[in-house]
This record gives structure tokens, C-alpha cells and sequence, in this order.
């Protein structure tokens, strides 16, 4: 197999080929400081971080649970502009608390790279 099962329709996503494990894109491991906020009624806000990011999207630990399909705005503590985000899922963590992973519909994420001047 090449890596391929079948192309995505999602509208945040566009069609794009998917990689083996359903992604669009290869995801890295990177523990990036972020700020979570919920972006409508019940308000709430959380100081976090990533396990690991892509250009449209990142998997953040967080200690409330948050619920598939939600917007979310997320800034990357490193100088990065805050970001749309939309939660894909929310896994129990084995250690407490739990994985979100977000998707990013509107724009990608320069992830570790300087802001620009």
C-alpha cells in the first residue's frame, strides 16, 4: 500500500489524500505552551500544551474535556496569532486529563518559527 486509503471530503479539509493513519498531513512531536479558549457559552480558558502539531492541525493534553465539532481558539504561547480551531476528538489521557485534536480550517500554523518583524 502506498500510504493512501481514500481521499477526504470534509469541508474544513478539502480533498486531500489521506495518509495511512487518516491524517492529511504527518504530524511531529512537539510540546508547544498554548492557550485554549472555548469560543462560546460555557466560557473557559486553559493554559496547556502540545503532543504534537502539523501546519492544520495539533493534539493539546488538557485537563477538561471538550467536545467534538467545537470551536475552539487556540494561541501558541511562542508569538504565534491565535487560531481558529475546530476539535476532531477528545481521548481520556492514562495520566488524567485528556488528548483534543484540533484541526485548523482557516489557516496553517508556522509552528516554532520566529514571528515576523
Amino acid at each position: 500500500m502506498n500510504g493512501l486509503l481514500a481521499m477526504d471530503s470534509d469541508p474544513f479539509i478539502g480533498r486531500r489524500p489521506l495518509l495511512s493513519d487518516g491524517r492529511v498531513e504527518k504530524r511531529h512531536r512537539a510540546n508547544v505552551p498554548v492557550h485554549l479558549a472555548r469560543t462560546k457559552e460555557p466560557r473557559g480558558a486553559e493554559r496547556t500544551f502540545t503532543r504534537d502539531v502539523s501546519p492544520h492541525g495539533a493534539r493539546v493534553v488538557t485537563m477538561q474535556p471538550w467536545h467534538s465539532g467545537d470551536e475552539q481558539l487556540l494561541t501558541p504561547l511562542t508569538g504565534e496569532f491565535p487560531q481558529l480551531a475546530r476539535v476532531v476528538y477528545c481521548q481520556p489521557s492514562p495520566a488524567g486529563g485528556y488528548y483534543v485534536g484540533l484541526h485548523f480550517p482557516v489557516r496553517s500554523v508556522r509552528w516554532g518559527e520566529a514571528p515576523s518583524k
